[in-house]
């Protein structure tokens, strides 16, 4: 016998009520991520700063200590989030690793990195830049020290939430020379060598953008346009894969383990010469046999990309964490080092618990807030599949090698960003001439109005002009963040 007051339209009230709750638990898990993300930053600013009131509360300038430990943990956390895209950005945006893969594979490798080949002697005074006898005490000095350090995380912040990939190593050049400046005047800072940091801003972009225009070319040329796509990978996919490998030996051994080997520039590129051989041999049976039964197509050969781009990613996430965590470590270093001495000096050790923080906090960056720049320089600049971004990656190792032995100062996060610009714009310019000759063979094909071939641009003009704006003000406004902040510091000080 049916329940008289059993009603239908009460279980639809329910599906209601049932859907905006959820629809409500929906929306608080979307606002609360970010929250979430930015507690747990928090959280960890605060623990580093715990342990240094641990490690050093029975010791004099105990507050100074603490502050650029959380200073310094804070720049960490921003070079995770900021500089750590331009490595794994490529492979993401050509669907080799998925964004879990990716912030996993980096964090382990920029932790190696720091901890294993991370350098145990920096300059104070960030290459040069400023005089440190100019400064005249150490309470000078650290008050500068920890300008630099505070203006230049202010900046990266700032550039990350804006979607810019900048360079954190020019972010702390800036910091420093606004806090000479405002400490000892013009005079105190070494133009010449921020002459050849400007002439970076060009010189980094542009190197790493024709490398990989060229390695592009030669892929396109060599095996993409080829009758049999496959017999054309299986000559020259090892090769490539050899001249990788011989990049990054000798990229690793020049800077990313040069404080834990010491070799000489020639030796340098004898073992990347010997390791690419060995490499190129090694690949010939590999890609014979991976290439075995594939389609000749282009989508058979980003199966033959997608290892060797994951591999490179790695290899760079590694050397940038024992080359760029002293821009997180090295103020902050220097800072304990004249607070517990009451000297400073051109160079010094910096102890492992100071790596640690850089480390971690990097990693911890890059998990928390590293995927929206990994999203704007793998997918949001121009279109990569593991071909074009192969050529990215093997651009950056390719170009710090060169600029190191011609001496110039260059970015990495400068080099990886203009080689996606440089295989965008070629892909522009080889498509135009593709369709310039097509015109010629068949004139009926007609001809594209403006606003069409506009359209059909394949790097983003936006972000072009984005990053470009960011990269140029970078060491100007973060200079001028620390002069600031040196004021205000050395006002409530008096």
């Amino acid at each position: 016998m049916p329940d008289r007051d059993f009603d239908p339209k009460h279980f639809d009230t329910l599906d209601r009520d049932l859907g905006r709750i959820t629809t409500l638990e929906q929306a608080a898990g979307f606002v609360g991520r970010p929250v979430v993300g930015k507690g747990i930053a928090f959280l960890f600013v605060v623990a580093v700063a715990l342990f240094a009131v641990l490690a050093f509360g029975d010791q004099n300038n105990t507050l100074l200590i603490v502050l650029a430990a959380a200073f310094g943990a804070y720049m960490a956390l921003n070079i995770g989030a900021n500089d750590v895209a331009n490595n794994m950005g490529p492979a993401v945006g050509a669907n080799a690793l998925t964004m879990g893969g990716a912030i996993a594979i980096a964090a382990v490798c920029e932790t190696a990195g720091a901890l294993l080949a991370g350098g145990d002697v920096v300059s104070t005074i960030a290459k040069g830049i400023i005089d440190p006898n100019s400064l005249g005490s150490a309470r000078v000095f650290i008050w500068a020290m920890m300008a630099a350090l505070l203006s230049s995380a202010l900046w990266v912040n700032l550039a990350t939430w804006v979607g810019a990939p900048v360079s954190t190593t020019h972010s702390v050049v800036g910091g420093v020379m606004g806090a000479g400046i405002a400490a000892a005047g013009f005079a105190s800072v070494d133009w010449a060598q921020m002459g050849l940091i400007a002439a970076s801003w060009v010189i980094s972009p542009l190197l790493g953008g024709v490398i990989a225009a060229l390695f592009l070319w030669f892929i396109k040329d060599r095996i993409i346009f080829q009758d049999d796509k496959i017999a054309a990978a299986r000559r020259w996919v090892p090769v490539l894969v050899g001249i990788m490998a011989g990049a990054f030996a000798a990229y690793l051994a020049m800077k990313g383990l040069k404080n834990v080997l010491k070799i000489s520039t020639a030796a340098t590129l004898g073992l990347g010469l010997a390791v690419g051989m060995a490499c190129w041999l090694i690949m010939i049976p590999v890609i014979r046999r991976q290439s075995q039964g594939l389609e000749n197509r282009n989508k058979s050969l980003k199966t033959l990309f997608a290892i060797p781009l994951i591999v490179s990613a790695a290899m760079l996430s590694f050397a940038h964490g024992a080359n760029d965590v002293a821009n997180a470590v090295g103020p902050l270093a220097a800072i304990v080092d004249a607070s517990r001495s009451g000297q400073f000096v051109d160079s010094f050790n910096i102890p492992v618990w100071v790596m640690m923080i850089g480390a971690f906090g990097i990693s911890i960056g890059l998990f928390l807030f590293g995927p929206r720049l990994i999203r704007v320089v793998g997918n949001q600049i121009t279109k990569l599949n593991p071909m074009r971004a192969y050529c990215v990656a093997l651009s950056a190792a390719v170009t710090v090698i060169f600029a190191s032995w011609l001496g110039l100062p260059v970015s990495s996060t400068h080099i990886a960003v203009g080689g996606i610009f440089g295989v965008g714009f070629f892909r522009e310019w080889y498509t135009e001439r593709r369709m310039k000759a097509l015109k010629q063979a068949v004139p009926e094909t007609g001809h594209l109005a403006r606003e069409e071939r506009r359209r059909r641009k394949l790097v983003r003009r936006s972000h072009f002009m984005t990053i470009v704006a960011a990269w140029i003000i970078t060491v100007p406004a973060a200079a001028l963040l620390s002069a600031l902040i040196f004021g205000a510091i050395a006002v409530l000080t008096a």
